[in-house]
């Protein structure tokens, strides 16, 4: 620093974006600061992947005792006591914003100043009206919660995904607007909790068709209704209930309306306008492929640049903007990028999906693989899900991994590396696999391109 008063880099946000451009920064002997009007941690740590997957994982272990596939293995599952639910959810994050933020940010030696951030021009940033000079910025406030223009919505006092995974009490029965992936682990999130529950949208919209369809079986086995409409209005019933109508005049009720229907960047009070920083026209920070913006000292990662939103994809941006800030302009490489809806089972994908591969140009060729053939889900005895693989018929290298299995997450490691380093199925066929675990499909998939034969469990 030429003084203590001029940072080399100041970074607005504390989740994994920021914490990313922090550390990135440091590595390179720069002074660093970062800026938080809120809980240090980010929409992950604090109101999104750590709370919801925790929730889930508890969730789901009492759906798993309701619906033991093994009868000779008695097991049972008691009421629900959600305050202490939610307790146990906050202990897991305050003890991850400790672990992963507070003694992260102490080890490698940032500061974080808490206070709301804005620029009032093209250089300079005020924190609750005090100037902080820096030689470059990156912005990383993430997304916060989007709640559409619903005619009706503001009068049912509609839940989000944050405080939904804050309530008190399970209400008897909710309709969920958004069949995304919030919207789908949400849903099964309290269904398995024993809520009576409605989803109203399109169901995983993004998935490939027979994806989809595999999750479409299971909500139905599981009491879950699935309007695949638009929501149109919202009105309360005489009984304080929520009533959604669709566009072709469908209507659900529910005790709680929530509203999943995506996010939209946190950019509120920035002064981007006096920063001369441009957005797109969903208002996201629009960058180049380096993470800069329109003013050349300011670049943006994560959520708030319009990424992927996915925490990885938030820490990559992180470490790209902030090596771009501070004089060394970084890609970020998208090949094989992985996503998980942590539903039951998981929907994973890694890569192109086959509509995405035929717009590129691509001559594509695709197996798909059920459930019934893979030795794991044979031992679980639940057979519900399946495996596609999307491939280069020229070449035979891997585009797509897409499936919808227990574990499915875990499996996209191994799809993101053939993928990214140019893998054929010949070469995954060949290739290990251990036997009765789930990543076998991949190995088994393969295969299919060779013959639609069936086969002994190893061969």
């Amino acid at each position: 620093m030429d003084n203590e008063d001029t940072w080399d880099l100041v970074v607005i946000g504390t989740g994994g974006a920021a914490m990313a451009a922090g550390i990135e920064a440091r590595s390179r002997g720069k002074s660093v600061l970062l800026v938080e009007h809120g809980v240090l941690g980010g929409t992950c740590l604090n109101v999104g992947c750590i709370p919801s997957k925790n929730l889930l994982a508890a969730a789901g272990r009492r759906h798993q005792a309701l619906v033991n596939p093994f009868p000779s293995v008695p097991t049972g599952a008691a009421d629900v006591d959600l305050p202490a639910l939610m307790v146990q959810k906050q202990d897991l994050i305050d003890q991850l914003r400790q672990a992963k933020y507070t003694v992260v940010a102490d080890a490698h030696g940032f500061q974080v100043q808490y206070g709301h951030a804005s620029f009032v021009d093209q250089e300079t940033l005020q924190v609750d009206g005090k100037r902080v000079a820096a030689r470059a910025f990156v912005v990383a406030t993430g997304s916060v919660v989007h709640i559409p223009d619903v005619p009706g919505v503001d009068t049912v006092d509609p839940l989000t995904s944050t405080t939904a995974m804050e309530q008190q009490d399970l209400p008897g029965s909710v309709v969920i607007v958004g069949g995304g992936y919030v919207g789908l682990e949400q849903a099964q999130l309290w269904a398995h909790l024993g809520v009576r529950v409605t989803v109203v949208g399109r169901l995983a919209p993004h998935a490939e068709p027979e994806v989809a369809d595999v999750l479409r079986g299971v909500f139905a086995d599981e009491g879950i209704t699935v309007v695949e409409e638009r929501a149109a209005t919202v009105e309360r019933t005489e009984n304080g209930d929520a009533l959604v109508r669709t566009e072709l005049g469908h209507e659900v009720t529910g005790q709680r309306l929530l509203i999943a229907t995506g996010r939209r960047a946190n950019t509120d009070g920035l002064g981007l306008d006096s920063a001369r920083v441009g957005t797109d026209d969903r208002g996201y920070i629009t960058v180049d492929r380096f993470q800069r913006t329109s003013n050349p000292r300011i670049y943006a990662a994560g959520d708030v640049s319009g990424a992927a939103q996915h925490v990885y994809v938030a820490a990559r941006t992180g470490h790209a903007a902030a090596a771009g800030a501070l004089g060394e302009p970084t890609t970020v490489d998208y090949r094989g990028l992985p996503a998980v809806t942590f539903t039951t089972p998981q929907l994973a994908s890694a890569g192109l999906t086959e509509e995405q591969a035929l717009a590129a140009g691509y001559d594509c060729d695709c197996r798909v693989l059920g459930a019934q053939d893979i030795p794991r889900a044979l031992v679980n005895r639940d057979t519900r899900g399946v495996l596609k693989l999307v491939v280069d018929a020229g070449t035979g290298k891997v585009l797509g991994v897409h499936a919808a299995l227990d574990g499915a997450g875990d499996v996209m490691l191994a799809a993101t590396y053939a993928i990214k380093y140019g893998l054929t199925v010949d070469q995954l066929a060949d290739t290990w696999a251990p036997y009765l675990t789930m990543s076998e499909a991949l190995r088994i998939c393969a295969g299919l391109f060779r013959s639609d034969k069936p086969t002994s469990c190893c061969a």
